[in-house]
C-alpha cells in the first residue's frame, strides 16, 4: 500500500491545505473518494487512518484532508493550535478548499495514482452538508456518501435567542471543546458567510437537486445529529439510499485517539456499506 501523509496543497494568497493519499497499486484506472472531515475534526481524528486504509484494499484510492481554517497547521495538523484561524473559517471557505483539492486530483500529481476512474465524496457530520451542497454544484462528482450528517445549516445558528445577539454585539463567540478543554472562538463573520450565501448553503435545495446516486449512513444512537435528519435528508432525494446503523453513536463507536488495529463493529460496517455502494 502506498500512504503519502502530510501533503502539502499551496495556492497563491490562501492559506495551505494538509492531505492524505491512501492506495494500492494498479494498471488500471482507480476510483477516488474524498473524505471531508466535521466540525471540530480532522483527517486524524481517531480511527480515520484505518477508514482510508480500508477503502485502499478494497481498491479505492482514499484522499483526507484538513480543511484550511479547521485550527490545525502545517507542523501540528491534529488539535487547535492556530486559533484565529478557526475563528475565520466559514462554509465558503470550506466549499472552496474542497474545489481546491478536486481541482488538484484533475491535474494530478505525483502523490495520486497515475489514472482515476470516478471520484467519490465522503463527508462526516458538518463535511456531510459540505459534501452535498458541491455533489450538487460539480459535474466531477460521480456519487455522494454521508456519514451522520446534518440537514440543515441555518438551524445551527439559534436565530433568535439571547446568546445569538450577544454573539452580534461582541463579534466573537466561544464553544468548548470537551475534549481538549480549549474554547474555540467564532466570529460573527461565520454567520455573516451565511447569510450572504443562504440558497446557496441550503442542504435540503442541494439534495432535491441531486442528479447522482447518494447514500446516507447514520448511527440510530446518534447523541450530536439526530437521525431525525438523515430521515430529511433521504426524504428529499426519494432515489437516495439511506442505511441506519442500529447502536452507532456519531462517531460510529470510534474515539480519538483510537490506539486498536481494527475498527469498531459500527464503523466497519459504515465503511463496507460505502464501499458496496460506490463500487
Amino acid at each position: 500500500m502506498i500512504i503519502n501523509k502530510n501533503r502539502i496543497l499551496s495556492t497563491e494568497n490562501k492559506k495551505p491545505i494538509l492531505y492524505d493519499v491512501y492506495y494500492t497499486e494498479t494498471d488500471k484506472p482507480q476510483p477516488l473518494v474524498v473524505f471531508c472531515h466535521g466540525y471540530k475534526g480532522f483527517k486524524d481524528w481517531g480511527a480515520w487512518h484505518l477508514v482510508a486504509k480500508a477503502f485502499a484494499e478494497a481498491g479505492f484510492c482514499f484522499v483526507k484532508f484538513n480543511f484550511s481554517h479547521n485550527g490545525g497547521t502545517m507542523e501540528q495538523p491534529i488539535d487547535f493550535p492556530d486559533l484565529e484561524a478557526f475563528a475565520d473559517n466559514n462554509f465558503s471557505l470550506e466549499l472552496d478548499d474542497l474545489d481546491r483539492v478536486l481541482n488538484e486530483i484533475e491535474k494530478g500529481n505525483e502523490n495520486l495514482p497515475k489514472q482515476i476512474s470516478t471520484i467519490s465524496l465522503i463527508g462526516h457530520s458538518r463535511g456531510g452538508g459540505i459534501v452535498l451542497i458541491k455533489a450538487n454544484e460539480d459535474s466531477r462528482i460521480d456519487k455522494a456518501v454521508t456519514w451522520a450528517s446534518v440537514s440543515d445549516f441555518k438551524a445551527r445558528f439559534q436565530e433568535n435567542t439571547p446568546e445569538f445577539e450577544t454573539w452580534k454585539e461582541t463579534g466573537v463567540t466561544h464553544v468548548e471543546n470537551s475534549r481538549t478543554k480549549q474554547m474555540l472562538p467564532h466570529k460573527f463573520q461565520f454567520y455573516k458567510d451565511f447569510k450572504e450565501n443562504e440558497e446557496r448553503f441550503s442542504i435540503k435545495r442541494a439534495v432535491k437537486n441531486l442528479k447522482i446516486p447518494q447514500l446516507i449512513v447514520h448511527g440510530s444512537e446518534d447523541p450530536t445529529v439526530s437521525e431525525k435528519e438523515a430521515r430529511a435528508i433521504h426524504s428529499w432525494n426519494p432515489e437516495s439510499e439511506l442505511k441506519i446503523i442500529e447502536g452507532a453513536d456519531h462517531v460510529f463507536n470510534a474515539k480519538h485517539p483510537w490506539e486498536e488495529n481494527s475498527l469498531p463493529q459500527n464503523l466497519e460496517k459504515t465503511v463496507a456499506e460505502t464501499i458496496e455502494f460506490i463500487k
